[in-house]
């Protein structure tokens, strides 16, 4: 129902913020990493995804798409609820999770708290694939990764509803930033759907 929320911020903890949206108070749990980005910030506009079960409706925020993206990801495999995600996120940067699952790395994952070995393999073994599929891999191997560009992974995202592979929207895009990198998103679209 939320896409976004943008407000003035009327409390901030390490666990929730209370974002004042045109008189409504909104309590948006949050990671640690996100309470790091908004201290001493005086509005934010957090990216939402609601969790409605029988006893709560709770709103979890994330500083960008990326993050949210990530979220989903953790909370689709099975035994990984909202908290566990959340407290996934608040261990380690999005980047560094990506790479972690990408490359198999059980130990690191094992190191979050209430994360065991079995729990760890399964995110391992359930979203390496997908990790991969959205961050494409280059010609060296290394993942090409676009956690703080927005203009970038929107126009990624619009390629891949259009029905392009995402391997290759990602290595269009890629290119045409390197070689023009302050591009609106609509400009870099229609410049990769020409490559395409």
């Amino acid at each position: 129902m939320y896409d976004y929320i943008k407000g003035d911020i009327a409390e901030l903890n390490p666990a929730f913020v209370v974002l004042d949206a045109c008189g409504v108070g909104y309590c948006i749990h949050i990671s640690l990493p996100t309470f790091t980005q908004l201290n001493g910030q005086k509005t934010a506009r957090l990216f939402i995804y609601e969790a409605i079960r029988e006893d709560a409706h709770l709103l979890y925020g994330f500083m960008n798409q990326a993050e949210r993206q990530l979220f989903l990801l953790l909370i689709s495999v099975s035994g990984i609820g909202a908290n566990t995600a959340r407290m996934i996120m608040s261990s380690y940067s999005t980047q560094e999770i990506q790479d972690m699952i990408a490359t198999g790395n059980v130990t690191a994952l094992n190191a979050i708290k209430g994360i065991g070995t079995k729990t760890a393999q399964r995110i391992i073994v359930d979203l390496k694939d997908k990790i991969l599929k959205i961050a494409g891999v280059n010609s060296t191997g290394q993942m090409m990764l676009s956690v703080n560009n927005p203009v970038k992974d929107e126009a990624v995202s619009a390629l891949v509803m259009l029905g392009f592979a995402a391997n290759a929207s990602q290595k269009a895009v890629d290119q045409i930033i390197k070689n023009e990198p302050n591009l609106r998103v609509e400009q870099l679209i229609k410049l990769a759907l020409k490559m395409m």
